[in-house]
């Protein structure tokens, strides 16, 4: 969500540079089922431009046309979408669609908020009904401090008759990728679509750069020794590929003092069990719970064989890690697909 919201930023901050105002739609509550959740926001243009997407296309042609009215009058508006009737999923969304104009320190602090890579959240007050209503809109609380998006407005009191929808947004989801040949470029493509934030570490003789990996926002070309790990959070997955299992183990030993939420090694298990095994040997002290985010062969059972399809089999496993599921064909899932 946080790479979604961070999108919607940077491209409202772009047309607003080019005079076009923006308006703000955010799926703020749901009865039944849908395609996705409350929390998933996009962002409408003057000039008709939309900017991501909160549904499977039908529902953001409707918010086009409701945002009109939203552009004209400055109003915040709720509108609802039912789709037992539209889409078959059972569900009714309730969206909130405001004016995207926020205060002018928001955009230093959110900036700044994104590079300590520090949890924000988002208030969004809203009426179980459709229509204009007062006092309805979100906040963003950085850091303890509030800030509107629209008009320098202040947060409803506690007490008022309106729904509260609070989202948490944690940092966004980082990818280092220790390696830099063929296959890494090709996982970095992959993460990097997923909405990751990349960073890519090489060796100090590589003869690569940034420009080789597209979708990569950060490159490091350095000795393990001397690899820059005080950024790796919970929110962090790490895969080693150097294809040398001396400058493997080198990063994994670099890595020794980080937490985060995977680490994938290349290679069979065997491959694996020996890393490990010379790790604990320089790390005698390390924690059962490090141990356990190493995943070798990293990845899940696809049957990847090009460097593209085991990309999307690593981006899977950790997708599945972090969401804590486990990897079933949806179709052999009883139940709902979301909790």
């Amino acid at each position: 969500m946080t790479h979604e919201f961070k999108d919607i930023v940077n491209q409202a901050e772009i047309a607003n540079k080019s005079g076009i105002r923006s308006v703000l739609a955010s799926v703020v509550a749901l009865d039944g089922s849908s395609y996705r959740k409350p929390g998933v926001r996009m962002l409408i243009l003057e000039d008709g431009k939309m900017i991501g997407a909160v549904s499977g296309g039908c529902v953001e042609k409707e918010i086009l046309l409701q945002s009109e009215t939203v552009f004209k009058t400055g109003a915040s508006k709720i509108m609802t979408y039912d789709g037992r009737y539209r889409l078959g999923c059972e569900g009714v969304l309730y969206i909130l669609i405001e004016l995207f104009e926020p205060e002018t320190a928001f955009k230093a602090a959110f900036y700044n908020c994104l590079k300590k890579r520090d949890t924000f959240s988002i208030h969004s007050y809203y009426n179980k009904k459709e229509g204009v209503f007062p006092q309805i809109g979100s906040w963003i609380k950085i850091n303890d401090k509030l800030f509107s998006l629209q008009n320098n407005r202040e947060e409803p009191e506690v007490n008022t008759s309106l729904a509260l929808f609070k989202q948490q947004m944690p940092p966004c989801f980082k990818l280092v990728i220790i390696g830099a040949e063929h296959d890494a470029v090709q996982l970095c493509k992959y993460a990097a679509l997923t909405g990751w934030e990349v960073t890519i570490v090489s060796g100090p003789s590589d003869s690569k750069s940034i420009v080789n990996f597209p979708g990569a926002v950060s490159f490091q070309a350095v000795s393990p020794e001397h690899m820059e790990v005080s950024s790796i959070d919970n929110q962090t997955a790490i895969v080693l590929m150097t294809h040398n299992f001396a400058n493997d183990l080198r990063y994994l030993v670099q890595l020794k003092d980080t937490n985060p939420v995977y680490i994938g090694l290349l290679g069979p298990t065997k491959r694996r069990e020996d890393l490990l095994s010379q790790f604990i040997e320089y790390c005698p002290d390390i924690d059962d719970a490090f141990l356990e985010t190493v995943h070798g062969p990293a990845g899940i059972d696809i049957g990847s064989e090009t460097p593209q399809e085991i990309a999307v089999s690593i981006v899977s496993e950790i997708l599945a890690i972090t969401r804590k599921r486990e990897s079933i064909s949806l179709s052999k899932k009883a139940g709902k697909i979301h909790s």
